[in-house]
């Protein structure tokens, strides 16, 4: 059993909250650090984002989920049709944050984007699952629809209790409060960083919880 399981909430490229709250967390080689998904678009510093958690896995065990964002990530870097437009949705500010010193946006570097592409859909331990947005309370999570899981927002209705009996921790619906959507079977820990709320980590094991903004404060 690990030593701690650590949920992180939609970072949404908001880099200086996610260092405020792994310094704070500081994450050991026997932790499970589990980012929710949609890690890039929309605030300032995607790169960087993505530069922390791929030096995080020499730290950890590190499971990023893969997000709606992500999704739309790949699905535009490999010219692939979608409903919603990323440039729209977030994407430029991705964008924007690898443009070099020259003032030209560089290519996503390869590292980055094969990264990406290792990202599963769901993380289980013996009592909680992680997705980014929500699932089926009837069907295993194998078998889950890629559009439930990255998705569907909470804000439509929350799902029953699993089948499973275990925990959900997801993200994807922000809580524009800041504040946790606790609702006992269900924890959505999206609490809407990069609108100006809080990034939160929440370790599973415990219950323990931090928050970080990108002022860099710190509340737990």
């Amino acid at each position: 059993m690990p030593a701690r399981v650590i949920a992180i909430g939609d970072v949404h490229g908001c880099a200086t909250a996610l260092d405020t709250l792994l310094e704070a967390i500081r994450p050991q080689a026997d932790d499970v650090v589990i980012p929710l998904g949609d890690c890039i678009d929309r605030g300032p510093d995607s790169r960087g984002v993505i530069e922390r958690l791929l030096a995080l896995r020499d730290k950890c065990q590190l499971v990023p989920l893969l997000g709606n964002h992500e999704e739309m990530m790949l699905n535009y870097l490999d010219g692939r049709p979608q409903p919603d437009d990323w440039l729209q949705c977030g994407g430029a500010e991705t964008l924007e944050s690898y443009r070099g010193s020259d003032g030209k946006t560089t290519a996503v570097p390869d590292e980055h984007v094969a990264f990406l592409r290792t990202w599963p859909d769901f993380y289980e331990t013996n009592t909680h699952f992680f997705v980014h947005a929500c699932y089926d309370p009837h069907y295993p999570l194998a078998r889950q629809r890629w559009n439930l899981l990255r998705w569907h927002a909470l804000r439509d209705g929350l799902p029953d209790p699993h089948d499973n009996g275990k925990q959900a921790i997801v993200g994807h619906t922000s809580q524009k409060n800041g504040e946790v959507l606790d609702a006992g079977y269900l924890v959505c820990i999206d609490t809407y960083c990069w609108g100006g709320g809080w990034l939160t980590a929440l370790d599973a094991t415990n219950g323990r919880m931090w928050q970080a903004n990108q002022r860099g404060q710190l509340r737990s």
